[in-house]
């Protein structure tokens, strides 16, 4: 992301500036409008299953200054992966308290993938058209809706790390007994230290990268399969 950009320049590389600014024009597009459809997917789903607390609140809404967070936002911009305003939920009002929260948190990886997978798509109909669209442009909009992926599919694959306060500690919730789950979050601040400890020293990135380089070849598989159904590549 920008972090890498940053690096490049210090160091004297060349910067293709094209690249930069579809990177920032889509990392601007997730922060404004997929984050809100991220955070809005967990009230959605939580009063669907019988929790209308985000409704009460306001934010049952995809209205970005509800969801905004500005260091979740600016981390995205640099390293490609952040937060928003988590969605207020009250698991006490669902029925299968542990079930109804993993899969309300669930929803909103759920939401990127989702819109990883309309990215693809636009992309490959952008595609159809490639001799009647002038290089330049083609190019440009190739490097966004790149971008626009790999972000997405990224951070599904952050969020679904298992420790609090992303949404896959909700998600292992469920797998624990209350007693674990209580001592669980009882050390969520010390859980939560120790995640940005082993983020900063880089000890994440390899297992971060082989899961978003899967998750993402099946994104694009699954975007490109009905354009070979009906032989368009």
């Amino acid at each position: 992301m920008l972090y890498q950009v940053i690096q490049s320049i210090f160091k004297g590389y060349q910067i293709d500036m094209t690249s930069v600014i579809m990177q920032i024009l889509a990392v601007l597009v997730i922060i404004f409008c997929v984050l809100p459809i991220h955070e809005f997917a967990h009230g959605w789903m939580a009063k669907k299953l019988g929790d209308n607390t985000a409704a009460y609140q306001g934010r049952l809404t995809i209205n970005p200054l509800a969801s905004i967070d500005p260091l979740g936002a600016l981390a995205i911009l640099l390293f490609g992966f952040g937060w928003a305003k988590p969605v207020p939920v009250d698991p006490r009002n669902f029925k299968n308290p542990k079930r109804d929260m993993a899969i309300t948190a669930l929803a909103g990886p759920v939401s990127n993938i989702v819109a990883a997978l309309v990215g693809a798509i636009l992309l490959n109909v952008a595609y159809l058209f490639i001799g009647s669209i002038p290089h330049a442009i083609m190019i440009g909009i190739a490097v966004f809706f790149q971008y626009y992926v790999a972000i997405n599919v990224m951070l599904a694959v952050f969020n679904l790390i298992p420790l609090p306060p992303l949404d896959g500690s909700r998600i292992l919730g469920a797998f624990l007994s209350d007693r674990a789950m209580y001592r669980y979050y009882q050390n969520q601040q010390m859980i939560m230290l120790a995640l940005f400890v082993l983020l900063f020293l880089g000890v994440l990135d390899l297992p971060l990268s082989l899961m978003q380089m899967w998750v993402q070849s099946g994104v694009e598989w699954l975007a490109a399969l009905p354009f070979r159904l009906f032989g368009a590549f």
